[in-house]
């Protein structure tokens, strides 16, 4: 906590001290899309800002058990962009000041500090953390601007959420009013960056978007509900595929957290392999996302250790009282395949009707059949929103979730007969 105190003294000091010396002023102001400054040579910055209060209840079917009830800041979050005056060179810094990311089990305070250059105007070169163009397009959306309170489990299972390394973006008309995006993507291939040693290899993947009618009004392909009102069709189709050489985690977020070796004490990790399509459609007030996700793996043959976490090895890998290493490494990683749907309206009024319906399949062997945190193959949720101002500004949703579950367990590993219902309630505002 107080190294990020200090990271965010020293931008802010930068940015008082660049305001004092160029000459800023502020250009403009929209309430939820932030302020922004220009200084007399020609230089913008922008800073936004938003926060998220949060409650939840949860409750079984059939067991006899109390409500989990739990509030919390879900997120609140700090950003800071800024462009060079001729607007080649820009940079992004972001910082969730909750503790909490994207999904339970990814925290951290740091979200993204990423550089771009524009080669041309089509293609842009980028450097730093952010997050990944390899994940479901969910993953598009910041997290002020989506549909209903949480991503879906789709996300959660299948995301590495943010990576650190190279990204590459373009733009490109193709006829019409269509265009086409290519984005290329170099990573370490453990979600955000990596302080200590870097485990495995690097990650190399890629996404094809093409655009048929043309883009979307005000970045709208970059949020989910249609708050523009888009006045003629707008659709965005795309293909994606990953490759991680040698990860040491679940699904490609934290380096160093399952590590396996061979004969020799040397390092031996499985490759991890990712594709999937989606798409985003929105016209006058109805929006609807679709997202297919696979994924698999590759063990090696040489592994004949596992590293427990207290740094100990074990050379059992026992599956069903049977050693059998490749699928016991198999079934510590998220392998299967899943898809989502949701779909909405947002009235003239400012109110929202919402509708998701998840699904995951696991394989024979994969933590997606673990009894505690997934097992639940079947997820439908239905949300109502009030936008507050006429984009995203303030609004305050709640939302509904039935999860039709398979042998699970609570939040404590104990098995439970029946399925779960989870009801959520957020305000968002944001600077």
């Amino acid at each position: 906590m107080k190294s990020l105190k200090n990271i965010i003294s020293i931008l802010l000091l930068l940015i008082s001290v660049s305001f004092h010396s160029q000459n800023v002023k502020v250009s403009s102001y929209n309430f939820g899309e932030g302020l922004n400054f220009t200084t007399g040579e020609g230089h913008e910055i922008k800073i936004s800002s938003y926060f998220q209060p949060y409650f939840e209840t949860k409750q079984y079917t059939e067991a006899n058990l109390d409500a989990a009830n739990r509030f919390r800041m879900r997120r609140a979050r700090f950003r800071i962009d800024g462009e060079t005056a001729n607007k080649r060179f820009s940079y992004r810094f972001q910082f969730d000041l909750s503790g909490s990311g994207e999904s339970d089990d990814d925290t951290g305070y740091l979200l993204d500090a990423i550089i771009n250059y524009e080669l041309t105007k089509q293609i842009t070169v980028s450097f730093g953390q952010r997050a990944t163009y390899t994940d479901n397009r969910e993953l598009f959306m910041n997290s002020n601007a989506l549909q209903l309170i949480e991503r879906s489990r789709l996300t959660s299972a299948f995301a590495s959420i943010r990576e650190f390394g190279f990204f590459v973006n373009g733009s490109f008309k193709t006829g019409g009013n269509s265009a086409l995006r290519p984005y290329f993507v170099l990573t370490n291939g453990d979600g955000g960056n990596v302080f200590n040693k870097d485990f495995g290899g690097l990650k190399i993947g890629g996404r094809l978007d093409f655009l048929p009618f043309g883009t979307f009004t005000n970045f709208g392909q970059f949020r989910q509900a249609d708050v523009m009102r888009e006045l003629t069709p707008k659709f965005v189709i795309g293909a994606v595929f990953s490759k991680n050489y040698g990860m040491s985690s679940r699904r490609g977020r934290e380096s160093g957290a399952i590590l396996y070796l061979d004969a020799n004490n040397e390092e031996s990790l499985p490759d991890f392999t990712k594709f999937g399509i989606d798409f985003l459609f929105k016209y006058r007030g109805f929006s609807a996302l679709g997202e297919f996700v696979k994924t698999a793996a590759t063990v090696p043959t040489d592994i004949t250790q596992r590293v427990r976490t207290n740094g100990t090895t074990a050379t059992d890998f026992l599956v069903n009282n049977v050693q059998d290493v490749e699928n016991y490494v198999k079934g510590r990683m998220m392998l299967g395949e899943g898809y989502n749907f949701q779909a909405g309206y947002l009235f003239k009024n400012g109110f929202s009707i919402d509708a998701r319906y998840t699904y995951l399949k696991a394989d024979e062997y994969s933590f997606l059949n673990n009894a505690t945190f997934y097992n639940r193959p079947n997820n439908y949720t239905i949300g109502i929103s009030k936008y507050l101002a006429r984009n995203y500004g303030a609004k305050i949703q709640t939302s509904f979730t039935y999860i039709d579950g398979n042998d699970i367990n609570d939040n404590t590993g104990s098995p439970i007969p029946g399925n779960e219902w989870i009801a959520r309630v957020m305000l968002t505002f944001a600077l």
